[in-house]
C-alpha cells in the first residue's frame, strides 16, 4: 500500500511545484523506495492538447498516448519512471467523466453535486495502481485558494481522511520575498497561504520555502511557530544554477529526511546519491561549448519546447561539453536570408509545431544546413520541412507542401509531399481519422515502433534495427515520393512496420542530417540521454573544433 504525499502550491504559481515534486521523487528512488508521480490540474480543459503552446508550454505525450502537463516530463525525467495516461487528469475530464456516467445512468437518478460525485471522481483517479509503489506524489496544479482548484483540495482532505493515519502527508510550496529596501525576507505571504489551507481543512507538515536569499534561522523559526510546523520541516529551495541541482540541493536541506520523518520511517535507509553526483559534474565540468540554433514557431516562451531543451543538455552531458541553444524565430527566414543568423552555430534544430506560420523559414533553414554541411536534427514538423526543401530544390517538385497548409488556406495550393494521415496500425487495430475530426486526442499519439534500414546512420546512432518513440501529429510524409527524393540522396532510414508511413529521413551525403516523425526529446534523461540527441551534440562538437 503506498503512502500519498500531496504537494500543493501558495501565494504565486510557477515556483516549481513540479520540479519539487521530481526531485523529492529521485531521493525517495536514492533511498530505495518505488515511486510514481501524479498531476493534478484543474483547467476545464479536457488535457492540454488543444492549448497554445503560448498558453500552456509543451505538450508532454506518454507512451500510452496520452497529452498531458509537461510537469510530467520533469518526472520522467528525474526518476526514470515512464508516465502513463492515469498520471495526469484535469477538471476537464474529471467533470466529463461524471457527466458521461450521468448520462448512462450509473447514479440511479440521484442529484449529481460537486461532494461527493466531483470529488469521489478525483479520489478514484488518486488512488489508481496504488498498491504498485512504495509512494505516490500527488502535485495540484495551481495555487491554494484558486475557485477551480478547490474540488481537488477537498478530494485530498477526504482521501488523506479515509486512509489509516499516518498514510498521507502534505507539502506547501510557497514564497519567501526579498525586500531590498527593507533587507527582509518576508513570511508574511508563506504565513497568509498556510492560513489559506488551513481555512479548507489541510494542514500542511513540510513546507518548501522559494527564496533568492538564505533563510536566516529567525525567519525559519517564525515561520515554523506561524505555520504550525517543525523547524526542521522549513525546507528552503533556493535558487540553482541548473534544475538537475534540485535533487542535491532538497537533500542539503533535509526534504527527504523530513519526509520519511512524516511518516515516522525509522531507521531512514540511506540514499546513494552517486547518480545526481554524475550529472552535476558532468554539466558544471564541461570540456567545451557548443551552439546550436533552433529555429521554431513558439520560441516566445521556452516552455513550449521545453523537453527539446532538455534532451540538448542531456546531450551535451553525453559529451562533456555545455549546449548554448540559442531560439530564433522561422518567420524572420521568411523576410530575410539565413545565412547571417545561422553561420556562427555549430549546429541546427527545427521542432515541431503545427499550422503554416513560420514554415517556409523552417524550409530554409533546413536548406542552410544541407548545403553549408551543418548538423542538422529536425523533429516532427522539422522533418517535414526537410522533405519539401529536398523535394522542391532537388527533385523538381517546386510547389511541393504540406496538405495541412492547404486545409488552413481553404484551397489547393500544393503538391501534397505531406499529407493528413487517414488511417494507421496501432496494436491488432487499424485506426482512421477524417480531416474533419474534433481535434483534441485524434492525432497519431504514442509509442510505436520503427524498423531502421540496415547500414543507416540512425541504426549506427541507435545501435538496433527496432526502435520505439512516442508520436503527436496527424500529418505524414506521403511514401509516394520515396523514389524520387531517394534518387537526390534523401533516405527513408526508418519505416513503420507495415513499411507505410516514413519515421525517418536522413541525408545520405552530410556528416550529420536527420529529420524524425517522432519525438526523442521526450525521453531523454540526464542520466540516459536519448541516442540521436546525445549523437547530435557529438556531430555539432565535431564541427566546433573544425571552427
Amino acid at each position: 500500500m503506498a503512502r500519498f504525499v500531496f504537494i500543493t502550491g501558495g501565494v504565486v504559481s510557477s515556483l516549481g511545484k513540479g520540479l519539487a515534486s521530481a526531485a523529492l521523487g529521485a531521493l525517495l528512488q536514492a533511498r530505495g523506495y518505488s515511486v510514481r508521480l501524479r498531476k493534478l490540474d484543474p483547467y476545464l480543459n479536457v488535457d492540454p492538447g488543444t492549448m497554445s503552446p503560448f498558453e500552456h508550454g509543451e505538450v508532454f505525450v506518454t507512451d500510452d498516448g496520452a497529452e498531458t502537463d509537461l510537469d510530467l516530463g520533469h518526472y520522467e525525467r528525474f526518476t526514470g519512471v515512464a508516465a502513463r495516461a492515469t498520471d495526469s487528469v484535469s477538471s476537464g475530464r474529471i467533470y466529463s467523466n461524471v457527466l458521461e456516467k450521468e448520462r448512462r445512468g450509473d447514479y440511479l437518478g440521484k442529484t449529481i453535486q460537486v461532494i461527493p460525485h466531483v470529488t469521489n471522481e478525483i479520489k478514484d483517479f488518486i488512488a489508481i495502481g496504488e498498491d504498485e509503489v512504495d509512494f505516490m506524489l500527488c502535485e495540484i496544479g495551481g495555487t491554494v485558494g484558486d475557485i477551480e482548484g478547490l474540488p481537488f483540495f477537498e478530494a485530498i482532505r477526504q482521501f488523506a481522511q479515509d486512509k489509516p493515519r499516518g498514510q498521507c502527508i502534505f507539502m506547501h510550496l510557497t514564497l519567501l520575498p526579498y525586500i531590498a529596501a527593507s533587507g527582509e525576507l518576508k513570511t508574511k505571504p508563506t504565513q497568509h497561504s498556510v492560513k489559506e489551507l488551513r481555512s479548507i481543512g489541510l494542514a500542511p507538515d513540510i513546507l518548501v520555502c522559494r527564496s533568492d536569499q538564505p533563510i536566516p534561522e529567525k525567519e525559519r523559526e517564525k515561520i515554523a511557530l506561524f505555520c504550525n510546523v517543525r523547524k526542521e520541516d522549513v525546507i528552503a529551495a533556493p535558487d540553482l544554477r541548473s534544475i538537475y541541482e534540485a535533487p542535491l540541493a532538497y537533500h542539503r536541506e533535509g526534504l527527504d529526511q523530513a519526509v520519511l520523518d512524516a511518516f515516522r520511517i525509522a531507521p531512514a535507509p540511506k540514499p546513494n546519491l552517486a547518480r545526481w553526483q554524475d550529472v552535476q559534474d558532468r554539466i558544471f565540468n564541461a570540456e567545451g561549448v557548443v551552439k546550436v540554433a533552433i529555429v521554431g514557431k513558439y520560441t516566445q516562451l521556452e516552455d513550449a519546447y521545453k523537453s527539446i531543451a532538455e534532451a540538448l543538455t542531456h546531450g551535451g552531458m553525453a559529451n562533456r561539453v555545455r549546449v548554448e541553444s540559442e531560439w530564433i524565430d522561422a518567420e524572420i527566414f521568411e523576410r530575410e536570408d539565413p545565412a547571417p543568423y545561422l553561420e556562427g552555430f555549430h549546429a541546427i534544430l527545427v521542432p515541431g509545431g503545427f499550422g503554416e506560420r513560420g514554415t517556409e523559414g523552417k524550409i530554409r533553414a533546413a536548406e542552410f544546413a544541407r548545403t553549408r554541411k551543418i548538423p542538422y536534427l529536425g523533429i516532427c514538423l522539422g522533418m517535414q520541412m526537410a522533405v519539401i526543401e529536398t523535394a522542391r530544390n532537388l527533385a523538381g517538385l517546386e510547389t511541393a507542401g504540406s496538405e495541412e497548409f492547404d486545409h488552413e488556406a481553404g484551397k489547393k495550393r500544393f503538391e501534397p509531399v505531406v499529407y493528413h494521415l487517414k488511417e494507421w496500425v496501432q496494436g491488432n487495430r487499424t485506426v482512421a481519422r477524417k480531416v474533419e475530426d474534433d481535434k483534441g486526442g485524434t492525432m497519431r499519439l504514442g509509442a510505436y515502433t520503427a524498423n531502421l534500414a540496415q547500414g543507416s546512420k540512425v541504426a549506427e546512432v541507435y545501435g538496433t534495427l527496432a526502435i520505439e518513440e512516442r508520436h503527436r501529429h496527424r500529418y505524414e510524409v506521403d511514401i509516394k515520393y520515396r523514389k524520387q527524393l531517394e534518387k537526390q540522396g534523401l533516405s527513408f532510414s526508418g519505416m513503420s512496420p507495415d513499411g507505410r508511413l516514413p519515421e525517418i529521413v536522413e541525408v545520405t551525403d552530410h556528416p550529420w542530417f536527420i529529420g524524425v516523425q517522432f519525438h526523442p526529446e521526450l525521453k531523454s534523461k540526464p542520466f540516459a540521454p536519448h541516442p540521436l540527441f546525445a549523437d547530435f551534440v557529438r556531430a555539432a562538437k565535431e564541427v566546433s573544433r573544425l571552427v
